[in-house]
């Protein structure tokens, strides 16, 4: 069992449980271990570390800092940018390690801290332990790194305006003009504050932004891609063309039509998917999505005769299956895709203008690009069970015969999904159709009957 790795880096309220001694013996253990596995040629290794923008970025950053350079490692400090552009900066500035400080959709008094290795790609779960193992001894007062001293130690050092790298980076693979069109910026208050709407201003669109004013607190907070509310009055009072709501690191993308509605990741995917498509580059015809895409993304990619490669929940999971294929687009409902042409990450800026560059060039509304499936509704209801429960329930005939009966009902027109939490102690019963009522019900009667029978 894993002490501080959960499935996103190393999470928890700052200052509390992802406190500065636990950043500094993280930097100090994963700098240490990381650095093993990259060659330097003789140099010393390199970081880079990049921030969202919460209160306690700085706290954090400079504790890292110091574990970085105690063990001879050169930082740069490329300030406050999205997760994937360390990810791209990573490989950019060829460091051996990415490290990012966001606990991204979260409120503002989490935080996070999590490593990308020379490649730009987050680290395996073996490098991951054995990062952990060596605090563990650093906890044990048995510290076997050696702590260089004189020029051997590391320093922060300077290299061109990251920023600008990353800004560049994104203009030369949209490289579409977008002038006429208007859009709306919510950055989530987040780490895209910056850099969204210059990159937009730069390729010509008329920009208007909300949620972009950070004070340190406002990360988040009624405002991004799990909030668009705001984003969609904005759309409708400014008669903009397109609305892109952000997440507090950026790696997330949802958007909003000229009428103010949700356009959620599985609409974004199947438009990116069929543009790539008609250009002859959807490697081996394929979009990679997770079980709990809607059931309408199913039936819009046979008719669009797009093939689907379908993986457990987790963008981690989609990356794998991409990476194993080699396939250019994958992604999640919560509006995390992937272009692994470009990048290694979900990143939220980038699928934002290939979006924009798919509405400006087909001249068409972004409704109309919306239409490109039906979403079917989908319940979603948490059973409480003990732990015990959490793999077995299935071997409790009267739960095996509810669920047969479900799914037999549901084989023509909707999809059942039970799967159990990784988390937390509970079964979750997602079933989607179009009767809401029916399925509403079928969820609640399968979930109370999932509960009282795994007490």
């Amino acid at each position: 069992m894993r002490k501080y790795f959960g499935t996103d880096g190393v999470r928890g309220i700052a200052n509390e449980e992802l406190t500065p001694t636990l950043a500094y013996k993280l930097a100090r253990a994963g700098g240490y271990i990381i650095s093993k596995y990259s060659h330097h040629d003789g140099q010393k290794p390199l970081a880079i570390i990049g921030t969202d923008t919460r209160i306690s970025k700085d706290t954090l950053k400079y504790a890292l800092m110091a574990g970085f350079t105690s063990v001879g490692i050169d930082v740069i400090d490329a300030g406050i940018v999205p997760t994937p552009a360390v990810a791209y900066l990573t490989r950019f500035f060829k460091a051996d390690i990415g490290t990012v400080i966001s606990a991204s959709h979260n409120p503002m008094e989490y935080n996070g801290i999590k490593f990308f290795n020379s490649q730009g790609f987050k680290l395996a779960d073996a490098i991951e332990e054995e990062i952990e193992d060596l605090i563990e001894q650093m906890e044990n007062k048995k510290d076997i790194i050696n702590s260089p001293t004189h020029n051997a130690i590391g320093r922060l050092v300077k290299r061109e305006n990251p920023k600008e790298a990353y800004m560049d980076f994104l203009q030369k693979i949209v490289n579409t003009d977008l002038k006429g069109l208007k859009v709306v910026l919510d950055t989530s208050n987040g780490a895209a504050y910056k850099i969204a709407p210059e990159v937009f201003k730069r390729l010509k669109a008329t920009v208007h932004t909300i949620a972009d004013k950070p004070n340190g607190l406002n990360i988040n907070w009624d405002c991004g891609s799990t909030h668009p509310q705001n984003l969609q009055k904005a759309v409708l009072q400014q008669k903009a063309d397109i609305g892109l709501a952000y997440d507090g690191d950026s790696d997330r993308l949802i958007a909003v039509d000229e009428k103010g509605e949700i356009v959620d990741g599985d609409k974004i995917m199947l438009i990116c998917a069929k543009h790539l498509k008609e250009q002859d580059k959807l490697k081996d015809n394929k979009l990679v999505v997770t079980v709990m895409s809607n059931l309408g993304l199913h039936i819009s990619a046979k008719q669009n005769d797009i093939d689907l490669s379908i993986t457990g929940v987790g963008d981690r999971y989609v990356l794998e299956e991409m990476l194993k294929y080699g396939y250019s687009i994958g992604g999640e409902q919560s509006g995390h895709i992937i272009f692994l042409d470009y990048n290694t990450t979900g990143d939220g800026i980038l699928s934002s203008l290939i979006l924009s560059s798919i509405l400006k060039q087909s001249k068409k509304k972004m409704s109309e690009l919306a239409k490109i499936m039906d979403i079917y509704p989908q319940v979603l209801v948490n059973a409480k069970v003990d732990n015990k429960f959490k793999q077995t329930y299935m071997e409790i005939p009267e739960i095996a015969q509810k669920i047969k009966h479900i799914e037999e009902d549901m084989a023509q027109e909707g999809r059942v999904l039970i799967r159990p939490s990784g988390t937390e102690p509970l079964v979750r019963v997602m079933i989607e159709g179009k009767d809401e009522d029916k399925i509403t019900t079928m969820a609640n009667e399968l979930a109370q009957l999932i509960s009282e029978k795994c007490k």
